[in-house]
């Protein structure tokens, strides 16, 4: 089993890294700094080692979330660590859903092997969300993704997520050990993906190809993935945590990595000639509360981001609250023992007992301005360029990932990347053999490298098409509104505009230049019909804030007239007739 106490790992600073003149100052005001009066029974851990499982103690059981139930009745891991998935495919749904230990089997705990059941719009179908690090992948894994999906048909289909990864759809339970065994012959895993558990590790989307980066952060979020799920294997020492917990490391001065909505980000940092990270600690979102990541006052050599990362997690696991579930996210428990009260548990966590304080030598250039990484872009390799390309909210078939896996082989080094904006970038292709690509049948339709204004900030979670939680479809309706805003006015630089089909704001409506948060509202009639709260001013990078509530249930059919005029109001847009004319 692994554990954070005793891995430490020899990182050399980035050649390119260099101190600056004067300190920086912090990316974001520090929080409170005294502690609230805590008591010591408080910090007793509330899970104990079991049969080589942590499992909630009996005397902190009252008032727990039906999911903390689920998890003591039957241990999630064991469906993937002692094979629990292969008697579970043999069963049909009817058999499966006879009997609550089955039926919470399918529903809840296959989730700890990345598979979601779409009971309520896609009975006995599942999506599979994957373990993809740094949004790296190959076209030999693309290629197994979508021989995997073609056979599903009109339900088989594959999504880009925000968190720069793959999740698969049409999955049925009966396929689900041959999928697992096809992910890993192609070096994939699906493993600890859902639920408690950690999320995919986000980082520098151009990573070891960018000549502006800061350090090629590949490394870092390849081993946080390795050892959160222990190669692959099951980790269970991090697979019972209070609520679900995201991780990004920072290597651009781009921010592309979204640092402040994540559980714990690394931002580059040098301390008395040594390269590190400064810590930002509690970033997230919920359907009640979201919150922008704080300074943890914090810094750590670049040897120590895993036992880092273990010292949060053991943290989090062992003094999370654990009943509702709008209140069990890290941030919750931030607020409960105060940021020092919290550093203190996670500093006597660490393998050496001690954690040095924030640097004030931060490497993030904090008047940088964001990079468009569509089109053509020269990499650091002398020869070498890569080539952003727009996926629509996201959305790819079988024969587009196909097509993906061919444009790599033939024009690059067969590796693609995905971002957290739902697109593609193709790396490592040879300079002269750019303007060929750009050729491609495939990039001149839907996989532009030019993408209009308005299409290029454009993000749409799942939506009530696959996802049982959204009350309204968002990805086919997000393009929709957008081609008629289009044709409403004249933008003179993107919008990043996010749509999210319910307040659990997958979609990260929240951090959008307008978003849109999907809800019932009433039409012109007075019945019921789909909806959206619609957000402004949200913004990322070092002077990132949320966006505030720009108008409250606007039927959908009303959204393209508001969006255009907000386009005009805040973003220097011009309608289109007046352009006609004037031209």
């Amino acid at each position: 089993m692994t554990s954070s106490t005793s891995l430490s790992l020899r990182f050399s600073p980035p050649p390119h890294t260099v101190l600056p003149s004067k300190p920086r100052r912090s990316l974001v005001v520090s929080a409170q700094t005294a502690p609230p009066a805590v008591e010591t029974d408080r910090l007793e851990p509330r899970v104990e080692l079991r049969d080589g499982f942590f499992i909630l103690k009996e005397k902190f059981r009252k008032g727990i979330n039906p999911q903390e139930k689920v998890k003591i009745e039957s241990e999630p891991m064991k469906l993937f660590m002692e094979n629990g998935i292969e008697e579970l495919a043999k069963k049909s749904m009817e058999e499966i859903d006879s009997e609550k230990l089955t039926k919470d089997d399918i529903d809840v705990r296959l989730k700890w092997l990345g598979l979601f059941h779409r009971r309520k719009h896609q009975y006995g179908k599942f999506m599979m969300r994957l373990k993809l690090p740094n949004g790296v992948t190959t076209s030999a894994q693309t290629r197994y993704l979508a021989s995997v999906i073609r056979k599903y048909g009109e339900d088989g289909c594959a999504d880009v997520t925000t968190r720069q990864n793959w999740q698969i759809r049409g999955v049925v339970l009966p396929d689900v050990p041959e999928i697992l065994k096809g992910l890993a012959s192609v070096g994939l895993t699906s493993l600890q993906s859902g639920m408690d558990n950690v999320r995919n590790p986000v980082g520098n989307p151009i990573a070891g190809i960018d000549p502006d980066e800061i350090v090629d952060t590949r490394p870092y979020t390849n081993l946080l993935s390795h050892f959160i799920t222990a190669n692959s294997r099951g980790n269970p020492d991090f697979s019972n945590l209070p609520r679900k917990w995201n991780v990004c490391v920072v290597g651009s001065h781009d921010l592309y990595e979204h640092p402040h909505i994540n559980d714990l980000a690394y931002m580059p940092a040098n301390k008395d000639g040594r390269f590190g990270f400064n810590l930002l600690v509690g970033g997230f979102f919920s359907a009640k509360r979201c919150e922008e990541a704080i300074p943890l006052d914090a810094w750590v050599p670049a040897d120590d981001v895993l036992p880092l990362c273990g010292a949060v997690l053991e943290a989090f696991r062992d003094l999370g609250t654990r009943g509702n579930r709008q209140k069990t996210r890290m941030m919750w428990l931030i607020d409960e023992l105060g940021i020092e009260g919290f550093r203190a548990e996670v500093e006597k966590r660490m393998p050496s007992g001690k954690l040095e304080r924030e640097s004030s030598e931060d490497l993030v250039n904090k008047q940088w301005e964001r990079r468009d990484y569509f089109g053509v872009h020269p990499q650091k390799q002398e020869g070498l360029s890569y080539i952003g390309l727009h996926c629509p909210v996201g959305r790819l078939q079988a024969d587009d990932m196909d097509e993906l896996a061919r444009l790599a082989d033939t024009y690059g080094s067969g590796e693609l990347r995905l971002t957290v904006e739902q697109n593609i970038i193709i790396p490592n292709v040879e300079t002269s053999k750019t303007q060929a690509l750009l050729q491609e049948p495939f990039l001149k339709n839907r996989f532009s490298p030019e993408p209009s204004i308005l299409m290029k900030g454009l993000v749409a979670c799942t939506g009530s098409q696959f996802c049982g939680q959204a009350i309204i479809e968002t990805k086919l309706r997000a393009l929709k509104v957008t081609e008629e805003v289009e044709r409403l006015v004249a933008v003179p630089k993107p919008v990043r505009m996010h749509w999210t089909g319910c307040p659990n704001t997958c979609g990260q409506v929240q951090v959008a230049d307008i978003g849109f948060m999907g809800c019932l509202t009433r039409g012109e009639n007075g019945k019921a019909v789909e909806g959206a709260d619609v957000y402004v001013g949200g913004r990322i990078g070092s002077d990132s804030h949320v966006g505030e509530i720009y108008k409250k249930g606007v039927p959908v059919t009303d959204l393209a007239p508001l969006v255009a005029e907000i386009l005009v109001k805040e973003f220097g847009a011009v309608p289109r007739v007046r352009e006609e004319n004037e031209d």
